[in-house]
């Protein structure tokens, strides 16, 4: 029954990113989107995970993003949701995200519906991992839009004999328009992600993560790369 109930509001929660998908023949203005990078940046992002019976949990985040040199703050957000582990190996995780572009002077803020389905299992010290992310993004004075995200990646258990030991994590992750468009892009393949960095357990309920993250976007222009250093704060109650 829990199942069966969870299934039916995940299937709703992506229906409603799927009805973002709008007509290929509305007109659209020739704005890039906002939340593109701008030279090198700083993100900062902070996640709570508060565990429920029944292999549930809240799962709430914040994030701070920086460009021009991480001096201006170009996007933020609020993102949350009830996170479903239905197996071992797969959680879905239903997610409304309120985001904020403070320089944008078209497109001050964007309402999103996100469906995130991952998949993992463990190989020793080895943990593949492939999240999908289905979005329904609806931005102030522009058309909605529907956007798959697949980010396949790997991470590795460092051998040391400490407690906690540090785990890499590498990930690449594809964005794939379905549809027309919110905003101005070369193609439907509108970014591409690559991330590595190093969790560090701190406690049994904290930790930290920095990493690197090379941000490719897709403008009418052509492909155009920025760097991100970043910070994770990772909290599990």
């Amino acid at each position: 029954m829990i199942l069966r109930a969870v299934l039916g509001f995940a299937v709703a929660v992506l229906c409603c990113c799927l009805l973002a998908i709008p007509a290929t023949t509305q007109p659209l203005l020739p704005q890039q989107d906002p939340e593109d990078e701008r030279r090198l940046g700083l993100w900062f992002d902070q996640a709570i995970s508060v565990g429920l019976p029944e292999s549930r949990s809240l799962e709430f985040e914040f994030h701070q993003r920086l460009d021009e040199g991480a001096s201006n703050l170009f996007e933020y957000f609020f993102q949350g949701g009830m996170a479903f582990r239905l197996r071992p190996w797969l959680a879905i995780l239903p997610i409304y995200r309120y985001q904020r572009y403070p320089g944008d002077p078209t497109t001050s803020y964007e309402n999103r519906l996100l469906l995130n389905l991952t998949f993992n299992t463990t190989l020793g010290r080895w943990r593949p991992i492939l999240r999908t992310l289905t979005e329904g993004r609806f931005p102030q004075n522009r058309i909605a839009s529907a956007r798959l995200r697949l980010r396949p990646g790997i991470e590795y258990t460092l051998p040391l004999r400490m407690a906690r030991p540090p785990v890499v994590v590498v990930n690449n992750e594809f964005f794939i328009v379905l549809g027309a468009n919110s905003f101005a892009s070369g193609s439907d393949f509108t970014q591409n992600r690559f991330q590595a960095g190093i969790r560090l357990p701190i406690t049994n309920s904290f930790a930290i993560r920095p990493y690197y993250l090379l941000q490719s976007v897709h403008p009418p222009t052509g492909w155009d790369g920025n760097g991100v250093i970043g910070l994770s704060l990772a909290f599990k109650f």
